[in-house]
């Protein structure tokens, strides 16, 4: 597994629930590094002192599986390869692609000592499903490509934050942690995009990724589906991150926009949304009221699964600092597993609205605060929540970061992202 980032939060989850006849359903958009979390995991088997016949792996986009490709078949195959003594541990990967997988998972999770990992990289097709059978029987972890601590770590530090360069797409003997964090904001965070060579490389590869994904698990779906009709959707999401969005402003937004004039329906923009969401494209974050303390309906915002796919998509047209920095926040407060949502309060807004087990905490960002009325404006809209949870405003400044305003803590973005005890 060299050259490759332990994905170590993803795995201890793996590992707290292993053996609990839980099925583990490893969701995520495709190359965001599902396939090698699971072999990372076997390998942890392996050193545990689990023998090799007791993993039965099988991977379904390999041809050599596709005989295997039906669900009674699978189930006869696997069944016949179970240990009698000991436990035996199934990883299926895009298990999507087995029409009607569902009874082989169901009939394998009765049997005795059988642990059950299956990924794919549609949610609609996999957990959503799972979940309707096996209520209470699953457990999901959803994988996103890297965050920045995982992407630094292929450039181990040399001295105070020079990283060294072990992949041509960074220049000079090293750079510093906000040179790599530029290069992370602008050709994201998928693992392949740090082994390749140049920036039109990565652009080509990001381009490939999203075509696939359009091509199998959106287009391979419906013959109904227009692609072209999609992909202005998409693009519309990606440029409005960190806007409110209306479906009925997009539909007529691209329906004036076709050469044709035909309409695009609200009902066409909102299924078309649904399936980029199960395709983890894209996610949306619904608005709440945060005095009233109820969930708001209309207008959500849309972030990018990925910056450098963003960024890809628009033709780099789209720069801007504060919605990228926004986008990757965003990601990283799902990577540790808050559910989020934008906070309003009154007429102004809070970007992110976090909930745990622990409570509450709030989080704007700002690309930076040194202008004093940029700083009154992002401060005024946390000032306005009267509770006591723990209130953050995080900026690229490092200048501004390590102050403290009515409680609020200005946190650098970079520490942030680096450091999971904010």
């Amino acid at each position: 597994m060299e050259n490759y980032v332990i994905r170590k939060n993803y795995l201890e989850k793996m590992k707290r629930f292993k053996e609990q006849n839980l099925i583990k359903v490893i969701t995520g958009i495709r190359r965001s590094g599902k396939s090698v979390l699971m072999e990372q995991f076997q390998d942890y088997l392996k050193e545990d002192g689990v023998k090799e016949e007791q993993i039965i792996s099988l991977n379904f986009e390999k041809l050599e599986n596709e005989e295997l490709a039906d669900y009674k078949r699978l189930h006869d195959y696997i069944a016949g390869k179970l240990c009698k003594n000991g436990w035996t541990y199934i990883f299926l990967d895009e298990l999507q692609i087995v029409p009607e997988f569902q009874k082989t998972i169901n009939s394998l999770r009765t049997k005795d000592k059988v642990d059950i990992y299956v990924t794919g990289s549609n949610a609609s097709l996999l957990s959503s499903e799972l979940s309707t059978l096996l209520t209470g029987r699953c457990i999901t972890i959803h994988v996103l490509p890297l965050s920045f601590k995982e992407y630094v770590q292929l450039k181990p530090p040399v001295k105070g934050n020079v990283y060294p360069l072990t992949y041509p797409i960074g220049y000079g003997e090293g750079v510093t942690v906000k040179e790599r964090f530029n290069t992370y904001m602008k050709h994201g965070a998928f693992p392949q995009t740090l082994r390749l060579h140049s920036p039109k490389d990565t652009q080509d590869y990001l381009d490939d990724v999203f075509s696939a994904i359009i091509r199998k698990d959106i287009l391979a779906r419906g013959k109904s589906i227009q692609e072209n009709i999609l992909t202005k959707i998409t693009k519309f999401l990606f440029h409005s991150v960190g806007s409110e969005v209306s479906l009925l402003n997009i539909s007529n937004t691209l329906s004036s926009s076709l050469k044709n004039n035909k309409e695009i329906s609200y009902n066409t923009v909102e299924r078309y949304i649904s399936l980029l969401k199960e395709s983890f494209i894209i996610y949306e974050v619904n608005r709440y009221d945060i005095k009233g303390k109820r969930h708001l309906t209309q207008n959500a915002k849309y972030y990018a699964v990925d910056t450098g796919m963003r960024n890809m998509l628009l033709a780099n047209k789209e720069t801007d600092t504060g919605h990228l920095l926004e986008n990757i926040i965003y990601l990283e407060l799902l990577r540790r597993e808050y559910k989020v949502s934008v906070g309003k309060v009154d007429a102004k807004e809070v970007d992110f609205v976090c909930e745990n087990s622990k409570g509450i905490e709030y989080y704007q960002v700002a690309t930076s605060l040194l202008d004093p009325k940029t700083l009154e404006r992002e401060l005024e809209s946390l000032n306005n929540i009267k509770d006591h949870f723990p209130k953050f405003l995080i900026t690229l400044d490092d200048y501004s970061a390590g102050n403290t305003y009515n409680g609020i803590r200005i946190i650098n973005a970079i520490d942030f992202l680096l450091n999971e005890s904010f």
